[in-house]
């Protein structure tokens, strides 16, 4: 038998040595930055906390604008991967600033409400006021333009809108400033507006109907490009929102509303029950609403005159393929 020089012995164990090493080191996380508008969504705060983004291997940035112009914009340049905001803005950025995006997963619907400075009775009290959006000509703005125009109120005629940013924004704008006669705000913003004395004349559920709200949608060159890591990424974020509508974790998910939004627990509680079993809320497993986008291409013919006021197909704006993957691969 032929011995080993020490040596090469050595060299030998030293080699196996480094190659355990390596093998024991775990691979390094994959990037993807993430562009919202209200904070770290709570999915995002649960799919970190319960390790479902470790899980597959991810480190996930998230980036808050002030509105959503700035974020379709950061979005455009290259500044952000992904974007969890109202589906709307895709169609925006594709019929307005002719960007290639796609909407590849839903998240939530809408349960806007139009909330009104406390002095304001009736949609007649509206007649020459100030109402306040994020952005004018897309998403929420163009739910307050089909309830007043379904009062016989059209914009910049009968009452004028004015860009202010996002939701929680707008509440601090109408605290301060009570010329600003309304705007529409969702929960838990709008819970809160109302524990405090301001009014709703209705909410998108019953005077429009089902719209799909928030999403995630991106560069439709990117996501060919990152297939893997994007699904992923929307595995996580599936795994989450059944944690988070998952009965058993109420009490942990109130704890979660109080202190992500510093909501008083009373508050928390009730945006809990809004938002988990009520229609326009979480949805499950994250779906995309279908007839819900409908509604918002609709709406989009309707209010802004768009496609001659016929909407297209929802195929144009949203690719299937993404989510199907990562709801089989969902645990």
């Amino acid at each position: 038998m032929k011995r080993i020089a020490p040596a090469a012995l050595v060299l030998l164990l030293c080699a196996i040595l480094l190659s355990a090493i390596c093998q024991a080191q775990p691979a390094p996380k994959r990037q993807i930055h993430v562009l919202t508008l209200l904070g770290r969504p709570l999915q995002f705060v649960i799919a970190d906390q319960q390790g479902l983004f470790a899980k597959y291997g991810l480190e996930v940035i998230n980036d808050n604008k002030k509105n959503s112009e700035e974020l379709r914009s950061d979005l455009a340049g290259g500044k952000g991967d992904l974007a969890y905001l109202a589906v709307d803005n895709d169609v925006a950025m594709v019929e307005l600033a002719h960007q290639d995006v796609v909407i590849v997963m839903g998240g939530e619907g809408s349960q806007n409400e139009l909330i009104v400075q406390p002095v304001v009775k009736s949609f007649a009290d509206l007649r020459g006021k100030t109402l306040i959006v994020d952005a004018v000509n897309t998403a929420y703005a163009l739910q307050m333009k089909k309830i007043m125009l379904l009062q016989g109120m059209a914009a910049d005629k009968d009452y004028q809108m004015k860009a202010y940013g996002a939701t929680p924004m707008r509440l601090v704008a109408m605290r301060e400033n009570k010329d600003f006669a309304g705007s529409m705000l969702g929960p838990p913003t709008s819970l809160v507006a109302k524990h405090e004395g301001f009014a709703s004349l209705g909410s998108v559920q019953k005077l429009i109907g089902p719209y799909q709200a928030a999403g995630f949608f991106t560069q439709r060159a990117w996501a060919k490009e990152h297939r893997e890591v994007l699904i992923s990424f929307l595995t996580a974020c599936i795994e989450a929102q059944r944690w988070l509508m998952n009965p058993a974790n109420k009490a942990q998910v109130v704890e979660l509303l109080t202190k992500q939004f510093h909501l008083a627990p009373e508050i928390a509680a009730e945006d809990y029950e809004m938002s988990v079993n009520e229609p326009g809320g979480f949805a499950k497993d994250a779906a995309f609403d279908i007839a819900g986008f409908k509604n918002v291409l609709k709406l989009r013919a309707e209010v802004e005159g768009s496609w001659g006021g016929h909407p297209p197909s929802p195929d144009k704006y949203y690719d299937p393929s993404y989510y199907d993957a990562a709801l089989v691969k969902a645990k």
